[in-house]
């Protein structure tokens, strides 16, 4: 068994690619010089989010998964595993979506199922979590508010997947914001949510956000590694930069399911209802 390196980010993200990729250099070489083999960037690193969540925002620049944009990011890679999020352009659909790379090209790709207040307007939904082999194991990804619902992490895990990645562009509260961004409702949540997912799975959870703000949104930040015990052993807090950690994936998931396996311990018989 071989320890993994990961790396969860806390960054600005604009509308400028030439600029996010700038960014996204820097952080690629900056965790390849920590020796790390799993980087995670925020969602919509490549382009830039919504302004705002109420139906009317500019869209970001969108291009497909099998574009030069995603070619070029595999190839800043090279031999680091690499998952970004992006704007998707897929024949007459857009999707905010999630990629998987290194520089042998695209691993995975994942569009958001779960939508905020306004986002379906922006974009159309996916439809499903599936985890997929990597270099560094077999991984899930999801974005933002997929986190909100314990079934997509919980598919991801039973499809496998010891790693899920969480990428986010996730704000402190819009309506009743706290002077301390730390002390925000919604950064509660974000954190209690990777907690959560992390713990009730039995996973390590790689999580990362945007930082700073953009249009009327203003970012948690708070990327973090969480063990599958549920707790936190890298985090940036409220501020940029890289949450890095080490864990042993595969011994990590053997120790903490050992005793009670959340996931060997389910009864699907009798959770009918919940569907």
């Amino acid at each position: 068994m071989t320890a993994l390196r990961m790396a969860a980010v806390s960054a600005p993200f604009g509308r400028d690619l030439d600029e996010c990729f700038t960014r996204i250099t820097g952080l690629i070489g900056q965790a390849r010089d920590a020796g790390v083999r799993l980087l995670a960037l925020p969602e919509a690193c490549l382009g830039g989010y919504l302004a705002d969540l109420n139906g009317a925002a500019a869209m970001p620049p969108s291009f497909p998964v099998d574009g030069p944009e995603i070619a070029r990011l595999a190839a800043l890679a090279g031999d680091v595993v690499v998952t970004a999020g992006y704007c998707e352009a897929a024949g007459d659909e857009i999707f905010n979506s999630a990629v998987c790379v290194t520089g042998d090209g695209v691993l995975g790709n994942y569009r958001k199922v779960h939508q905020p207040l306004r986002e379906d307007a922006s974009y159309s939904a996916g439809d499903g979590f599936r985890a997929f082999d990597t270099p560094v194991g077999r991984i899930g990804m999801q974005i933002c508010y997929d986190k909100a619902f314990p079934e997509a992490a919980r598919a991801l895990a039973l499809d496998g997947a010891g790693v899920v990645v969480s990428m986010s562009a996730w704000p402190i509260s819009a309506t009743d914001p706290h002077p301390d961004p730390a002390r925000d409702r919604w950064t509660r949540r974000f954190d209690l949510f990777d907690r959560a997912r992390a713990l009730e799975n039995q996973i390590v959870w790689v999580s990362s956000n945007q930082f700073g703000t953009f249009g009327s949104l203003r970012f948690a930040a708070s990327a973090k590694v969480v063990d599958p015990g549920g707790e936190i052993v890298a985090w940036t807090k409220q501020d940029e930069g890289l949450a890095v950690a080490e864990i042993d994936v595969d011994a990590a998931l053997e120790s903490f399911r050992h005793g009670m396996g959340h996931l060997r311990d389910r009864r699907p018989e009798t959770y009918t209802a919940a569907a």
